[in-house]
């Protein structure tokens, strides 16, 4: 099945490292490929250090690398809690970071008179104050996964909420009511509210 890392669609594979060779022979487009063994790239696109504004690379990498006082720590625990606690902290992190950066999706969804939702793109983008997260949303809001997840929005009517969504509703409830409108200030705090989140975890 190697020959399925051709396909011109977003995916996440797994490859034993016996298959690197046949690999590097595949023409493979448009794709990062990390040997998890040793830790580094085997190729890159030389976008990945521009693509998320440097503050948020921050508080993503330094909220993740707390996972490695968890591994470190002396626990009574068995594994399988171990294993829960770590697959938990990477989920929050990484709720967290789509919540603080695409939470406020929900307030450029708008009905028309036959009750169809349409999303307000241009005014999401421009809500953000940050100069470099409102780029960083221009190439996002091209992706696949995001207009995957707003026509879901839309589609959407009385689905049962997932964490996300439960997420996004408390983010925008703590939202000041100044907020609401202009939605300025996401990613203040960001590396706080990830580590706080450790924390309770803890």
């Amino acid at each position: 099945m190697i020959d399925i890392v051709c396909c011109p669609t977003p995916f996440l594979v797994g490859l034993l490292s016996s298959s690197l060779p046949k690999l590097k022979e595949l023409p493979v487009e448009e794709a990062l490929m990390v040997n998890l063994g040793s830790d580094r790239f085997i190729r890159q696109m030389d976008d990945e250090d521009t693509l998320l504004p440097r503050k948020l690379q921050a508080a993503l990498e330094q909220a993740l690398e707390r996972k490695n006082e968890l591994i470190n720590q002396d626990s009574d625990s068995d594994s399988d809690d171990e294993c829960n606690t770590l697959n938990g902290l990477v989920s929050e992190v990484f709720i967290r970071f789509f919540v603080e950066t695409v939470g406020h999706y929900s307030l450029f969804l708008t009905q028309n008179e036959k009750g169809e939702r349409a999303f307000q793109r241009e005014a999401f983008r421009k809500s953000v104050a940050s100069k470099s997260i409102r780029r960083f949303l221009e190439v996002f809001m091209e992706s696949q996964m995001f207009a995957g997840f707003i026509q879901d929005r839309e589609l959407r009517k009385c689905r049962a909420k997932g964490l996300f969504e439960q997420r996004v509703e408390q983010y925008l409830e703590e939202l000041p009511d100044t907020e609401q409108s202009g939605v300025n200030k996401f990613l203040r705090g960001l590396g706080e509210k990830i580590l706080g989140i450790i924390s309770e975890m803890n």
